[in-house]
């Protein structure tokens, strides 16, 4: 898929990882709908890329509104040939702590509901879309990339919840990808190590610097613009379908 004149919709698309991809591929000549909260600063974010964006508010967990947005990014660019699904939620709660309470079942249902289930209402309703395009010369009518986290692998003390939503997108890849190969669409998955996104924005410099000596090399925290650069290969690269692509500098995750 060819970036320049494209469509992208992006969950998530307000902050962090998927602003950066929003801004990268707005500079590579794309158009794109941000689909974030309605609380979200969309606005503002679609308003500083330009004409070429569009914010249309959702919560994901809600699957008239993720409808109302699909429907609205296409009125307004005319279809939609790329999907990031960005949008997630980090929770952390052991399964019993110390002082004996149990993981609050809510909290679990919350986070599968926005890492994995929000997700799939997202690529669904958009594949469904997609497979109207017309194809390109290669017979593919869209890409997806959603976003899991290296914590699908090496999830820590607390992240049960986490770990299942993100392990689910995992286990979800190649599936999506052979569901949707008849309608020419690829489906690949990032995942990301530890990322300097608006989740570590309150954190000291000293625990910034310490957990980037988890990486191997760099040892620096990952961008936004790291995860924007992978997303265009992603894109550009019409032989990478079904792949999980960890994004983390050679970083694997301790207990702790």
């Amino acid at each position: 898929m060819h970036i320049d004149g494209s469509v992208t919709l992006i969950t998530g698309g307000a902050s962090g990882l998927g602003r950066g991809a929003a801004e990268a591929l707005g500079r590579r000549g794309g158009k794109v709908a941000i689909l974030d909260l309605p609380t979200s600063n969309g606005t503002e974010v679609a308003e500083a890329i330009g004409d070429a964006a569009v914010f249309v508010p959702a919560d994901v967990r809600d699957a008239e509104q993720v409808a109302e947005a699909v429907a609205a990014a296409i009125e307004a660019h005319g279809r939609i040939d790329l999907l990031i699904n960005a949008a997630g939620v980090v929770t952390a709660h052991r399964v019993v702590n110390r002082d004996g309470d149990l993981f609050p079942l809510d909290l679990f249902k919350f986070t599968i509901d926005v890492n994995l289930i929000g997700m799939f209402d997202v690529v669904r309703r958009v594949a469904g879309e997609m497979g109207k395009n017309e194809p390109n010369d290669g017979g593919e009518r869209g890409a997806i990339v959603n976003v899991a986290s290296i914590a699908a692998y090496e999830g820590q003390v607390g992240q049960a919840a986490y770990s299942a939503s993100k392990g689910g997108i995992v286990g979800l890849t190649l599936p999506l990808a052979r569901d949707l190969a008849g309608a020419g669409i690829r489906v690949n998955t990032i995942a990301p190590g530890i990322m300097d996104t608006p989740m570590l924005a309150g954190a000291p410099q000293e625990l910034k610097d310490s957990l980037a000596q988890v990486h191997v090399f760099p040892r620096r925290l990952g961008t936004p613009d790291d995860f924007a650069h992978l997303v265009i290969a992603i894109f550009e690269n019409e032989m990478l379908n079904g792949e999980v692509i960890r994004l983390d500098a050679g970083a694997r995750m301790g207990p702790r």
